[in-house]
């Protein structure tokens, strides 16, 4: 008997592809669905720790962040989202590690949360990740774009997505309220003559007053507004005012600051007491508060730790056996390192004549014992957010908020100490923007100035928060990268320098492309931070040499 087959196998293996094609569609409907449970909770829980952040921890703040967290865990799980679920397994840890010790919070926990939740919250969110093609577009609000100039809102819109934001430009109000009742964006850019004369200030303002939350608004007006314009768009809501030409670099840094989910860099306290109870009671209550704390029961190694930790306070007893509190002052305070770090006297030196001569030897503040845990954290708080503007002054590059060459080169030093001492690898990388001088020359330097905004920008875009990003001077950068290899540093840096010379800069007599040549090198043996560099500027010159727009390494 002969059996007759139905089909061949080609047309079997068809139908099986038009089955696959036809399911595709709903298999990245699925991935979407879940990948967007899964980073809604990722966020809620970036939320409450910011919460956390911003006051004492107390049981109920903690009893939602266990609860939020168990949901990610349990979400990620479910639908196989790995890197979150390793995140909030290691949350998990760390919170089990404070329920262990009967709530009371310790530096170690601390920073583990903080570098925890600082991956959590560019999971989803890089430009790299595994789900970018499927899940990214759906998950980030978009930027909403209104100039009365179309062709402005066109080139803005463009620039922004250069830099990775997802946008969407307007032309009417129509349009504009119907995308409003559909999703809330994460930034409105707008232009206070939108439609009409002062009209998209009068429509900001009755937007802001139909909507639950206030909505971050960005104005623009093409002539220089007065003062009666500014206060109306402050009123309305408005975060910010350019004028003139929009710098794309300017208002991306304005929107991130704005949606940033979460600010993880928390205030860090070196106690130096020979007493262990004062010690223990005083870590406790900052800790509590969030802040990262290093303990000396020993002031002859204080300068040692001071290198090693980098606090942003110094909290010293006025008496210790070896030493005065004062004079431990004097030796902190002939280091011009350390000159602006906050010292905080905390005594229970009750005579007032005593209390001025000792903040006469370089303290800032005397606290007497006993004090209430609130004083103390708000005593240390203040002083250590105002030294840490104050310190971001004297470190950073006023244009593009970068570290500046001193300081950069000394990070370079520490991050090689760092390195040697735990065996991790360490690259540097120098950058140097392609035929600078021809943009200056031919653009005007305003243009140029842009143009190294903007790479500073896109630096601070791409690269990990551990990573530390200096201008060298002019329109040279420097980067250090711990715990990377020169292989790994190379990827990395290769794909900044593809995606940054895609990037259109707006100029006359026309709009311009730049590009950049980087050098890499990496830390071998006894080398100290000098040799790294010089190094790293050899590779740079033969990535010039080579014909400029390239990465190359060093090659011993």
């Amino acid at each position: 008997m002969v059996l007759a087959l139905p089909h061949s196998f080609a047309q079997i293996s068809g139908f099986s592809q038009t089955m696959h094609d036809q399911s595709q569609p709903r298999s990245n409907h699925l991935k979407r669905h879940f990948a967007r449970r899964v980073i809604h909770q990722a966020r809620m829980t970036l939320e409450l720790w910011q919460r956390l952040q911003s006051g004492v921890w107390n049981a109920q703040e903690m009893a939602a962040l266990v609860e939020s967290n168990r949901l990610l865990l349990r979400y990620a799980q479910r639908f196989e989202q790995a890197e979150h679920s390793q995140l909030a397994t290691g949350i998990n840890h760390c919170l089990n590690a404070v329920a262990d010790n009967k709530g009371r919070l310790y530096s170690e926990v601390i920073a583990e949360l903080n570098l925890l939740m600082q991956r959590l919250s560019r999971t989803g969110l890089r430009h790299h990740d595994e789900l970018e093609e499927v899940v990214l577009p759906a998950l980030r609000r978009p930027i909403y774009v209104a100039l009365q100039d179309p062709l402005a809102s066109k080139r803005l819109s463009m620039q922004l997505q250069s830099f990775g934001l997802f946008t969407q430009v307007f032309d009417s109000l129509d349009g504009f309220n119907s995308a409003l009742a559909v999703r809330h964006p994460a930034a409105i850019v707008l232009d206070v003559d939108f439609t009409g004369q002062d009209c998209g200030l009068r429509f900001a303002q009755a937007l802001q007053q139909g909507s639950a939350a206030r909505l971050p608004l960005l104005f623009f007006s093409r002539q220089d507004a007065d003062t009666q314009t500014r206060l109306s768009a402050v009123c309305a809501g408005g975060q910010a005012f350019f004028t003139g030409t929009i710098d794309a670099s300017i208002v991306l840094e304005c929107i991130e600051r704005l949606t940033r989910i979460a600010h993880f860099e928390p205030y860090k306290v070196l106690v130096v007491d020979d007493s262990r109870a004062q010690a223990s009671f005083t870590e406790r209550a900052l800790n509590s508060a969030g802040m990262v704390t290093s303990t000396l029961h020993e002031p002859n190694r204080v300068m040692s730790e001071l290198a090693e930790f980098q606090p942003d306070l110094i909290i010293l007893d006025m008496y210790m056996p070896r030493c005065s509190g004062p004079e431990l002052a004097k030796v902190i305070r002939q280091s011009e390192r350390y000159v602006s770090v906050p010292i905080i006297f905390l005594s229970a030196e009750g005579d007032l004549d005593k209390q001025l001569d000792a903040m006469g030897e370089g303290a800032d503040d005397f606290i007497t014992k006993p004090i209430k845990p609130r004083h103390l954290i708000a005593t240390v708080r203040q002083r250590a957010a105002r030294a840490r503007s104050l310190h971001a002054l004297m470190v950073r590059d006023s244009l593009t908020g970068l570290y500046n060459h001193t300081h950069i080169l000394q990070l370079l030093e520490d991050a090689c100490g760092r390195a040697r001492r735990t065996a991790r690898p360490l690259s540097f990388a120098m950058l140097d923007i392609d035929f600078f001088k021809k943009v200056n020359d031919t653009y005007g330097h305003p243009v140029g100035d842009r143009v190294i905004k903007s790479l500073a920008v896109f630096l601070k875009q791409r690269l990990r928060k551990t990573d530390f990003i200096g201008r060298y001077g002019g329109e040279e950068f420097a980067v250090v990268l711990p715990d990377t290899a020169a292989a790994s540093a190379l990827k990395v840096i290769e794909e900044i320098r593809q995606h940054f010379a895609e990037i259109l800069h707006p100029a006359q007599p026309q709009d311009l492309f730049c590009t950049f040549s980087c050098g890499i090198a990496e830390l071998q043996g006894s080398e100290d931070g000098k040799m790294l560099s010089k190094n790293a500027d050899l590779a740079l010159y033969s990535a010039k040499q080579a014909g400029r727009n390239q990465v190359a390494l060093f090659i011993r």
